[in-house]
């Protein structure tokens, strides 16, 4: 299949083919179909939907847990061939004994040494592949969370914490199948099995053997716990540190403009010595903690030498018997460390877990309704009947009451009004970005609610004010809501937008890459090219939300004769405070504190005389006044 033009060939090199736009939705109700699942219930404890997700992959779970029977099997065998072999050469060198079972029991200890590390790396290799499997599902599923989430919930959470959710937290959970679910059987086998064998064989040695784990354990365990403590912590100042540079790289033009950069570095460092303050504070706690199980650890082997020497010259037990002891104590000395790892483990998962199913369980409040059809647009026109509209944040304040108008295809509607007045929130409701509070929005006589978000959205075309661009070539920019457009439907759309001459002039044309967030265009360049974007989808209702703010009066003036042309059969709503980009509309509306209190057209209002021609005094008749006198 031949890559496709525009921004078609960058979904190909970028994601891979199965996540690629066309019947990408089927697939998605697919393959998260299992991540909802698990997600499904708030009563399910968050370890428990942990493993839920884990066992998705059973076979490299069996793999990852069998090999760790096998290894540990291996393991603890180890210590008492060692044993078997020290009394073997101390055999032979007493009694001149042949040294055959010496040799034989030397090539089994080398074959569970081996066997040891095969199985070994067997149980990392798919602890590491089940949890790798996991946390890519669980990306997919917070990213494709994220697509769906409405513009209220990013309203009230910052980008930079959902950022940490979806790195962070994530990997809590990623590796909780390697740091503790697994632990639990390595460990569980290692310290029972070894304790056994131990008190098996001589109780009072065993007992001291076994003396260091009650307290290298629980120490461990605290100061993983308290080491958890203060990563939360950190995670929260390091969160602060992204924010601050966010912000400075965001704004870095104001900073440079306003020479903030002393002020800038002061803000970072503080937050930077903060966290370093922190990472002090757990080195010591880290080194601490190390220091005194490795001192309980050789205090008991120190007791196990001193009574075991004793018994070996008694002739109460054999060298290779301490040995095997000894040895014993070696091996067990770090699972016992790492139980303090596996609590941490659980703790680790359970808290970025239940943050990360947070968002996952989040309530999507703009989606399909049941039984949701595909719009059936024909001529196209949009209706507002009494609607009435409040923030979710604060359902009590009204931004709009009993907001109607009607208009048809080929008609202009022009919205003005003081800031904060609503208009922007008429351009958000109409793609159901936001639902009304009261009332209804219809298109050809359909309530927006009732029709499917998908053949909505492909309907509406939405100018906004901030003109965000991606890190791209402006073709894939203009194209980014159809990647398939053809290059010439992209350049008539350019062409309307009163850009194609400009992209002509650059050396590379379509195909030149614009900077992060279009930072190598001009202000009203990257409006113009937002304009181009919209307008190659072709929608049914085209909504300009104050998007000319940034051009000049001439280039307005060619884009809507442009968009005259090009929107002579569709609905057509310009959101400006600027008069001169909407005077030519058939129908004006001037909108404060949420109410239409005029409406007509431009000629009508200046005769009415009231807050419309004020505005238009204010705005035109002094830069008229100046040419007159000038």
């Amino acid at each position: 299949m031949p890559a496709p033009s525009g921004l078609g060939r960058i979904f190909f090199w970028s994601v891979p083919l199965q996540a690629h736009p066309t019947g990408s939705a089927e697939r998605r109700e697919v393959s998260f179909a299992h991540v909802r699942a698990a997600h499904a219930g708030q009563g399910q404890g968050t370890i428990r939907r942990i493993i839920g997700l884990t066992l998705r992959h059973p076979w490299q779970v069996a793999i990852a847990l069998g090999s760790t029977v096998v290894a540990v099997s291996f393991q603890l065998s180890i210590p008492i061939l060692l044993g078997q072999a020290v009394d073997q050469a101390q055999g032979v060198l007493e009694s001149n004994a042949g040294t055959s079972a010496l040799v034989m029991t030397g090539l089994m200890l080398l074959g569970a040494s081996v066997m040891r590390g095969i199985f070994t790396l067997l149980q990392n290799y798919y602890a590491e592949a089940v949890g790798h499997h996991t946390g890519h599902e669980l990306r997919l599923a917070v990213y494709e969370k994220i697509q769906r989430l409405p513009f209220s919930f990013h309203d009230k959470v910052h980008s930079g914490d959902l950022i940490t959710v979806g790195m962070l937290d994530l990997e809590g959970v990623r590796v909780f199948f390697s740091t503790a679910l697994l632990r639990v059987v390595l460990l569980g086998m290692l310290i029972g099995l070894g304790a056994y064998l131990l008190i098996s064989t001589d109780l009072v040695l065993g007992l001291l053997a076994l003396s260091f784990v009650p307290f290298v354990a629980w120490r461990s365990s605290a100061s993983q716990l308290q080491l958890r403590a203060t990563w939360l912590t950190l995670q929260d100042k390091l969160q602060v540190l992204s924010r601050v540079m966010e912000e400075n790289l965001g704004g870095i033009r104001v900073v440079r403009a306003f020479a903030g950069g002393r002020h800038e570095m002061e803000k970072f460092e503080r937050a930077s010595a903060d966290a370093l303050l922190l990472q002090h504070e757990r080195v010591i706690l880290r080194v601490r903690a190390t220091s005194m199980m490795t001192f309980s650890f050789f205090l008991s082997m120190g007791l196990v030498l001193l009574v075991g020497g004793e018994k070996v010259i008694a002739g109460e037990m054999t060298v290779g018997t301490l040995t095997s002891f000894l040895t014993f104590m070696t091996i067990l000395q770090m699972p016992v460390r790492q139980l303090g790892l596996m609590v941490n483990g659980f703790a680790r998962a359970s808290t970025c877990g239940a943050r990360l199913f947070a968002l996952l369980d989040t309530d999507v409040e703009i989606r399909d309704r049941p039984g949701a059809r595909p719009l059936a647009a024909e001529s196209g026109e949009l209706r507002f009947e009494n609607v009435d509209f409040a923030y979710p944040s604060d359902p009590t304040r009204l931004i709009l009451k009993g907001v109607s108008f009607a208009a048809r295809p080929g008609e202009t509607v022009g919205i003005v009004g003081p800031p904060g007045s609503g208009k922007s929130t008429i351009a958000h409701l109409i793609p159901r970005f936001y639902d009304v509070t009261g009332g209804a929005i219809t298109l050809d006589g359909q309530d927006i609610r009732e029709v499917t978000l998908e053949s909505l959205r492909a309907r509406v075309g939405v100018v906004q004010q901030d003109p965000f661009l991606f890190t791209t070539t402006i073709e894939n920019n203009i194209a980014y809501g159809d990647p398939w457009a053809k290059e010439p439907r992209i350049e008539r759309a350019a062409e309307s937008a009163q850009l194609h001459n400009y992209v002509m002039g650059l050396p590379a044309g379509y195909k030149t890459v614009v900077g992060e967030r279009g930072a190598s265009l001009s202000g009203g360049q990257r409006q113009r090219l937002t304009i181009a974007r919209a307008l190659v989808l072709r929608p049914s209702v085209l909504v300009f939300d104050d998007s000319t703010a940034a051009i000049d009066a001439g280039t307005e003036f060619r884009i809507r004769s442009a968009i005259k042309r090009f929107a002579k059969d569709r609905v057509t709503l310009v959101i400006s405070h600027r008069l001169g980009a909407l005077m030519h509309a058939d129908q004006i509306l001037f909108i404060e504190n949420g109410e239409v209190l005029e409406r007509g057209t431009h000629d009508e209002l200046l005769a009415l005389g009231g807050r419309y021609r004020a505005l238009y005094d204010l705005q035109v008749r002094p830069e008229a006044d100046l040419r007159e006198a000038g």
